[in-house]
């Protein structure tokens, strides 16, 4: 299984005469980070709701809103009295001290934060009952949501990686012509320095072997076949957390493919190589979604 870190979940349930309403969006995350906006009166429950969030939807970045409301659409509202009286005394010890003529302070007052706010109403454990499966359901929602899109990037990662092993068959074909050119362009340039006669032939080709065993891909396309590989074999585990994973695999891909670009000295195989950068690139970007 695959999933998307972005998503989107939403559920509602009534009890008793409030209307209430969960939402959690979620976005890439390197870590799991939460935003989370609800009543004061699910304060002191708010830890319980991230350890769910936590536990279902894992990594990412979280925005969760909980809602409550009456059941026509209204919240309760208080007025916060002592802040109100707080504020004019101060505002009015002001407009004295400078002079301002008569103003409707109180309507200027009712619009500062925290004035007029939402009642915080304690949550019983039968209320905590009905939102804490309200959350399950928005969370499942959101599950969801991650898997289909985590179905068709699981789709795209597979065909890239396979459109790599496919070059990666490219290059042997290659390796014969690669070989001969890597000798004519050793002998050729020996033969500008040196005259042919002074030449040690069982020393020359003692250099050429050396030289060409260094320029060896062998292992680069052994270990570049076994992470392809794994890099697969990982996208089909059960686990659900494999992004970093996968981004550590893609990381030894491309070791793989540097060394084998660097080594290669022939044109058609450093196409190839330029082909299958390209690929994992745009893995890569896939990889910065998934869980």
């Amino acid at each position: 299984m695959v999933l998307s870190m972005t998503g989107y979940g939403k559920a509602g349930s009534n009890h008793n005469d409030k209307q209430i309403e969960f939402e959690i969006k979620a976005l890439n995350g390197k870590s799991t980070d939460i935003r989370m906006r609800v009543p004061n009166g699910l304060k002191e429950r708010e830890m319980l709701l991230r350890k769910m969030i936590i536990d279902h939807a894992h990594r990412g970045k979280f925005d969760v809103t909980l809602k409550y409301g009456t059941e026509n659409g209204d919240e309760q509202f208080a007025l916060n009295v002592p802040l109100v009286k707080k504020y004019y005394e101060e505002l009015n010890t002001l407009k004295t001290e400078l002079g301002i003529e008569s103003t409707d302070m109180l309507q200027s007052i009712m619009r500062i934060p925290n004035v007029v706010a939402p009642t915080a109403e304690h949550v019983d454990d039968e209320e905590w009952k009905v939102i804490s499966n309200m959350v399950s359901n928005a969370l499942n929602n959101l599950k969801a949501y991650r898997e289909e899109e985590g179905a068709a990037m699981k789709g795209d990662l597979v065909k890239r990686i396979k459109a790599i092993q496919e070059n990666l068959t490219k290059v042997e074909p290659l390796e014969e012509s690669r070989m001969v050119n890597l000798r004519s362009r050793m002998l050729k340039n020996l033969e500008q320095y040196l005259q042919e006669e002074n030449v040690d032939k069982n020393r020359y080709e003692q250099e050429v072997l050396f030289y060409l065993e260094k320029l060896d891909i062998t292992e680069e396309k052994i270990r570049l076949s076994q992470h392809c590989d794994y890099f697969i074999e990982t996208l089909n585990i059960e686990k659900v957390e494999k992004g970093k994973k996968l981004g550590f695999i893609s990381q030894e891909i491309g070791r793989e493919i540097n060394t084998l670009g660097a080594k290669a000295q022939h044109s058609e195989i450093q196409q190839l190589v330029v082909i299958m950068k390209d690929e994992l690139e745009k893995i890569k970007e896939q990889l910065a979604n998934i869980v």
